[in-house]
């Protein structure tokens, strides 16, 4: 069986959540005699080596149309899901905050994409996207795949509510490395240092989280780059920390393991969020995680996290408070060391493959 990643252009080069997820799952899919090829989607290619297409980023529809078109070849698409429009409505600012609050959800990416194409920050892969807009062309994409795979059942009904389709799915979950986020031994933490690792750009929400633990009794670690858009954003979470915040650039995975293991707490109060992975590696070594309860993360973490609402710092530091007071028995630990993991991520999107190939 070979197989072909089809990937966002600027997956390596803007690094985020779904960076780990493509890479993870290929090493492992490698491990268990699966042939994986990783291709950005502006590289040519030949389609015809392989057995299957695997499409990752539903929310970018002209990196896929164009493939689909050339290749003829049965495909599946990994959704991860966001949706920014509440973010953008609410806490954008300038002209693209007014424009965007008298747009829906997807004429609000349809711009973005555009804007993107027109600086020269992306690739217009696909032409037909400019008359098909993203709303069409995401249900052009859900009509004629072979299927989906979300993070639970709650992202695929959103996914049919929004876009009218309901292709075939199955439950993927994302993993962690549990070869580097291991159990640590107790004690070993500080006990007022709240971690927050993730791209530093305004659906994480960072800005309000330092507003929220400025000159508090905690400190607090950022880990994370701008993202490439988000400089000016990354400039005023800067300008406003007190003394008790500090900014550290983006970290391979296996210099993170060390924050981890020192933090009591990890966070991210996003707007939105599919499961931020590193919740889920701060869950496996230990930490007490705190997360926003608007997207899909409730599926992985239920009552064993601490939750916020992002539009109000207040909220924010009163989750923080909760959970560094609160007993813990390691059981969220236990369930994310022993049933999200790579290798299982791999094993079931394998199986997935299996189905539709011998159709």
């Amino acid at each position: 069986m070979k197989l072909l990643f089809i990937v966002r252009s600027t997956l390596f080069t803007a690094k985020g959540g779904d960076t780990i997820q493509v890479e993870e799952t290929a090493r492992h899919l490698r491990k268990i005699g699966v042939e994986v090829d990783i291709r950005k989607t502006n590289e040519s290619m030949s389609y015809a080596a392989y057995d299957l297409l695997h499409f990752f980023n539903i929310i970018r529809p002209a990196d896929i149309l164009v493939h689909i078109k050339r290749s003829k070849k049965p495909f599946v698409v990994s959704t991860i899901l966001i949706d920014y429009s509440g973010y953008d409505k609410q806490q954008r600012h300038g002209f693209a905050g007014k424009l965007f609050k008298l747009l829906p959800a997807d004429g609000i990416e349809y711009v973005k994409t555009m804007y993107r194409y027109l600086l020269g920050r992306d690739r217009l892969m696909s032409t037909s996207y400019l008359w098909k807009g993203q709303r069409r062309s995401i249900q052009e994409v859900l009509r004629k795949t072979k299927a989906v795979l979300v993070q639970g059942e709650k992202e695929y009904t959103d996914l049919v509510r929004w876009y009218r389709v309901a292709p075939a799915f199955a439950i993927v979950h994302n993993g962690v490395n549990t070869e580097l986020f291991q159990t640590i031994m107790p004690g070993s933490r500080e006990k007022d240092t709240v971690l927050c690792v993730a791209r530093i750009e305004g659906i994480k929400n960072q800005y309000n989280l330092v507003r929220a633990l400025n000159n508090t009794a905690y400190k607090l670690v950022l880990i994370g780059d701008a993202a490439p858009n988000q400089k000016k954003y990354y400039r005023q979470c800067k300008e406003i920390a007190a003394g008790n915040v500090s900014f550290i650039g983006h970290l391979p995975q296996e210099q993170l393991v060390n924050y981890y293991a020192a933090a009591k707490v990890h966070i991210l109060p996003s707007w939105f969020e599919v499961c931020g992975l590193s919740s889920l590696e701060a869950a496996a070594m230990g930490c007490r995680v705190i997360i926003t309860d608007n997207g899909y993360a409730r599926s992985y973490f239920n009552d064993a996290a601490f939750y916020c609402d992002p539009a109000k710092p207040a909220s924010i530091l009163q989750a923080i408070k909760k959970a560094m007071t609160a007993d813990t028995n390691g059981e969220l630990q236990y369930n994310i060391t022993h049933n999200y993991t790579w290798q299982k991520t791999a094993e079931k999107t394998f199986s997935v493959y299996k189905k539709y190939i011998e159709q």
